[in-house]
């Protein structure tokens, strides 16, 4: 990397790999939804505003393409990363060599296994034969220089994948909702020393629908969430979705602003963030917001504003494990039974004292879902 830095934007190192990455990277997942010509006047308008992790995969249709066409001749001012959905070592390998020649590069700075969510992949891709074995030898022979893995929802397999020592870096999704209870992962991943790479910071898009408020609109709530994610000492860098340079300008402004978080300014996020959905949610429905669901059927913000019930009833976590089981995939649904078995003060424990209503931010009815909890659990 040979360019000179400006103020403009921070920096961390990601893990071992020793990559200094900017805090915003560029997420080129949704650049397939532009034209080519438009695709280099956003890519140029990040590198032009000291973004220098680019982000992309081989699922994302021509995404690599768009990026190696754009960077000609800025290849020295930017780290390129990008991804396999392959499980095995032939075609991983194939794969990355035609990465390589979409990219229009000598060799990518970091290659991941993409989605590794399951144990089945887990187990695919670590066996004799299996894509990790490809992606090592790519590094030997100097197609690429550093090796992560990507996830989903399965914390167990994040662990294990950690607990390998086989990756310099983890991509998860990560944002103020937690919408994928990764918390702890980061801290087991940074202390081992693995560059934690934020994915899905607008929670798929939810925390960016347009709001009827406009001074609640998704500008702030763009800016609160990204400052909430760095604010994580365990995150090196997020890397939001672009295809425009509104996008771009709205998002690297983050870059270069404090991102030390008091818990006054928390709350305020947290509160913004149950604004924005309740407006959201009360234009579209014409009622509260509790018919709105996001992510992974997700309604709870996480806050634990809730917190302490007078029960001892741990309400995220009941809540969690409900929306786990309904919005995740029938192969995943034991994640949310194994996680509402653990608690420890079951959902028929609730008296139906106010006090959570009262302290949610968007003014869930927590009784009713907790009795919706008890309902869908007791079934199973």
């Amino acid at each position: 990397m040979t360019r000179k830095w400006t103020e403009r934007m921070k920096y961390r190192v990601l893990g071992t790999s020793g990559l200094k990455v900017s805090v915003i990277g560029f997420g080129g997942g949704k650049l397939s939804q532009i034209s080519a010509e438009e695709a280099t006047k956003v890519v140029n308008r990040a590198l032009d505003l000291d973004v220098n992790l680019i982000d992309t995969a081989r699922k994302y249709m021509d995404s690599e393409r768009m990026i190696g066409d754009a960077i000609k001749g800025r290849r020295d001012e930017c780290y390129i990363a990008t991804k396999t959905l392959c499980r095995d070592y032939a075609d991983a390998l194939a794969e990355i060599k035609l990465s390589m020649k979409e990219l229009n590069v000598a060799h990518i700075d970091l290659y991941q296994l993409h989605g590794v969510s399951d144990n089945s992949a887990y187990e695919a891709v670590m066996k004799t034969g299996g894509a990790l074995e490809a992606l090592k030898e790519a590094k030997r022979r100097g197609w690429i220089r550093h090796i992560g893995v990507t996830c989903h929802r399965d914390l167990n397999v994040m662990r294990q994948l950690i607990e390998t020592g086989e990756f310099e870096t983890i991509m998860v999704a990560y944002s103020p909702l937690d919408q994928e209870n990764v918390t702890e992962i980061m801290r087991l991943a940074a202390e081992i020393g693995m560059g934690v790479i934020a994915m899905k910071p607008f929670c798929g898009g939810d925390l960016t629908t347009p709001s009827p408020l406009k001074q609640d609109g998704p500008d702030r709530v763009v800016v609160g969430s990204l400052k909430w994610i760095l604010a994580s000492p365990h995150v090196s860098t997020v890397i939001p979705g672009m295809q425009s340079i509104k996008e771009v300008e709205e998002d690297v402004r983050v870059g270069d602003m404090p991102l030390d978080l008091t818990d006054e300014e928390r709350k305020g996020i947290v509160s913004l963030i149950g604004r924005f959905l309740g407006d959201f949610g009360s234009s579209c429905l014409g009622k509260s917001w509790y018919g709105q669901r996001f992510l992974y059927e997700q309604r709870c913000l996480r806050c634990y504003y809730c917190q302490p019930c007078p029960q001892g009833i741990v309400i995220p976590e009941v809540l969690r494990a409900t929306d786990m089981y309904k919005g995740y995939p029938e192969e995943m649904k034991h994640l949310g039974i194994e996680l509402y078995r653990s608690l420890k003060v079951k959902p028929d424990a609730c008296r139906e004292c106010p006090c959570c209503v009262q302290n949610c931010p968007l003014g869930l009815p927590v009784p009713q879902m907790l009795k919706e909890a008890l309902s869908v659990f007791s079934r199973i």
